[in-house]
C-alpha cells in the first residue's frame, strides 16, 4: 500500500484496524460510514487541502496517505512538504483529489495521526532548540501510548531526537525496583552481565552507586533526578568510561542547564507522554 516502512510496524494493519474501529466493523449495524453514505453520492468527487494552522514540525503525512489510499486506491495525492520540515501557520501540507466518500471516511483517522505525530515532533524540536549549543543528544523514553510506540518514536526522530531503547527486549534497564530485589546496584548489574545481556543501562540516583555499577559491568549510566552540580560531579567521576544520561524532572526551563553538565544524553518522557496535538485542518471542495 505504501513505501513508508518502520521496523516492527505494520502500516497496512494499523490503517485497517484504525478504519475498522471508526467504522464499527464487527459491531451490530457497523461497518459503514452512515453520514457519508446517506449524504454524499457514491460517484461524487472532492478536492482537498491539508494545512497547518500553527507553526509545526511535520510528521505522519505518509500514514495519512495510506488512510486515503486504503479507501480510494486511485486517489490523486500530492505531498507538499518533507517529513521533519518546519512550516509556518497556513502552510499547505498535502493536496488530494478523489472519491468524496473515501475522503470523508478517512479524514478523521488521517488527521488524528498527523496532528498527534506532528505535535510530538514539534515539542521535540522545542526541546532540541532549548538545549542550546551542546554535544548532548536528546532521547525519548518508553512513555508511549500502547500500540503507537513505533509511530511516536518515529515522530521524535523527525523532531531531532534519538530513540532510547525501543522496548523491554533491546537493552536491560536496571531501575530502583530491580535493585531492591537484587540487593544492591552492583549485584543487579552482575546478574544482567551473567545472563549475557550486552547493553546494560543502570539507573543511579546517588554518586556512591556509580563505581559499583561500573565495576559490575554497566554499559550506560542513567543519572536520575540529579541537579546540575551533582550531574557535573557524576560526569567527572565516570570520566568517559560509559555514556551518561540525565533523566527526571527535565522541562524546557531546566534542559539547557542539565545538557551543559557534560552528560552525553538527556531523556524526556513528556515528548511522547504530554505533547499537544498540532492544529492541522483539511478543507474539501467539490471537484
Amino acid at each position: 500500500m505504501s513505501q513508508f516502512t518502520l521496523p516492527g510496524f505494520d502500516l497496512d494493519q494499523f490503517v485497517r484496524a484504525t478504519l475498522d474501529e471508526d467504522l464499527g466493523v464487527g459491531l451490530p449495524g457497523g461497518g459503514h460510514d452512515v453520514t457519508a453514505e446517506s449524504v454524499i453520492p457514491a460517484d461524487a468527487r472532492f478536492t482537498g487541502v491539508m494545512d497547518s494552522r500553527d507553526a509545526i514540525v511535520v510528521a505522519g503525512l505518509p500514514v495519512a496517505v495510506a488512510f486515503f489510499r486504503a479507501l480510494d486506491p486511485e486517489m490523486e495525492i500530492e505531498v507538499l512538504v518533507e517529513e521533519g520540515a518546519s512550516v509556518q501557520p497556513g502552510a499547505d501540507l498535502m493536496r488530494l483529489s478523489g472519491n468524496a466518500r473515501a475522503m470523508l471516511t478517512a479524514e478523521r483517522s488521517a488527521l488524528n495521526t498527523v496532528q498527534h505525530l506532528s505535535g510530538i515532533a514539534t515539542m521535540t524540536r522545542e526541546y532540541v532548540d532549548a538545549m542550546g549549543e551542546t554535544d548532548c543528544t536528546l532521547l525519548d523514553t518508553r512513555k508511549t501510548i500502547p500500540g503507537l510506540r513505533m509511530l511516536e518514536k518515529y515522530a521524535t526522530r523527525m523532531g531531532g531526537a534519538q530513540n532510547h531503547r525501543m522496548g523491554l527486549w533491546d537493552a536491560a534497564m536496571i531501575k530502583d525496583n530491580h535493585v531492591l530485589v537484587a540487593g544492591n546496584v552492583g549485584e543487579a548489574v552482575r546478574r544482567a552481565v551473567d545472563a549475557g545481556v550486552k547493553d546494560i543501562i543502570c539507573e543511579v540516583d546517588r554518586i556512591e552507586q556509580i563505581e559499583p555499577a561500573l565495576a559490575a559491568g554497566a554499559s550506560h549510566l542513567l543519572l536520575d533526578n540529579m541537579d546540575p552540580a551533582t550531574l557535573r560531579e557524576a560526569v567527572a567521576l565516570v570520566a568517559g568510561r560509559v555514556p551518561t544520561e540525565a533523566s527526571g524532572g527535565i522541562n524546557l526551563d531546566t534542559i539547557a542547564a542539565k545538557a551543559a553538565t557534560g552528560v552525553n544524553y538527556v531523556s524526556v518522557g513528556r515528548l511522547t507522554q504530554s505533547a499537544p496535538a498540532a492544529d492541522i485542518g483539511l478543507d474539501f471542495t467539490p471537484a
